[in-house]
């Protein structure tokens, strides 16, 4: 019998997952979160084989709560699940130590597959995600601008590009407006770009947004 932790903030997400699962794996344990927090709460009080969390929830991003998982919990491998094409994400959190990156696109096709190798110890890794590491090792010098960013620029940059002000960033990332800012100010000198609007402009142009 195996222990499931998922973490979404839809709902019908969480049902949706969980049915898959049981249907596979119909002697499972399989219980649910609606936020980063509450995710790293529930594991903090059970015994789980794996959890799957939602990259992008409400009050805590999934990096974040990617990096508390395997601090605290180094032996139970992650698989993240998101809306965002795999260029967007997927080396991010495997580099962040994440066993497998997922879209909900393909989770219908894909979950029972990915969860299968990850408690069979190996890593889930998707074609399209195993010819980008492929390409990150050979064109390494060569990395587009957003990928010399830091998870938490990056994640400031999509924020920016998003149509978010300084405020509203903060207040999403419990930060401070100054720090915010600060971040800002890197973003743009690290890409050699001056203002929101070529941001926004980058953003959209290599689909980030």
């Amino acid at each position: 019998m195996i222990s499931i932790l998922i973490a979404d903030d839809h709902e019908l997400i969480r049902r949706g997952l969980k049915s898959i699962l049981l249907e596979e794996f119909p002697k499972a344990i399989v219980a649910e979160a609606n936020n980063g927090l509450e995710l790293i709460h529930k594991a903090r009080n059970g015994n789980w084989d794996i959890f799957i969390s939602d990259i992008s929830m409400p009050d805590k991003s999934g990096l974040d709560t990617l990096k508390i998982l395997k601090e605290e919990f180094p032996k139970i491998p992650v698989l993240i699940l998101s809306m965002h094409p795999e260029d967007q994400y997927a080396i991010r959190v495997l580099r962040a130590g994440a066993a497998g990156y997922l879209t909900k696109e393909t989770a219908p096709d894909e979950l029972v597959i990915a969860v299968r190798k990850i408690l069979a110890g190996k890593r889930y890794i998707s074609a399209g995600v195993a010819e980008k590491l492929a390409d990150n090792l050979d064109h390494d010098s060569n990395k587009a601008l957003h990928e010399t960013l830091s998870d938490r620029e990056f994640s400031v940059l999509k924020f920016i590009a998003s149509g978010k002000s300084v405020s509203e960033i903060a207040n999403k990332l419990s930060l401070s407006v100054t720090t915010i800012s600060t971040y800002r100010a890197r973003i743009l000198e690290k890409m050699g770009l001056h203002s929101n609007a070529e941001l926004t402009e980058y953003a959209i142009r290599n689909r980030l947004v």
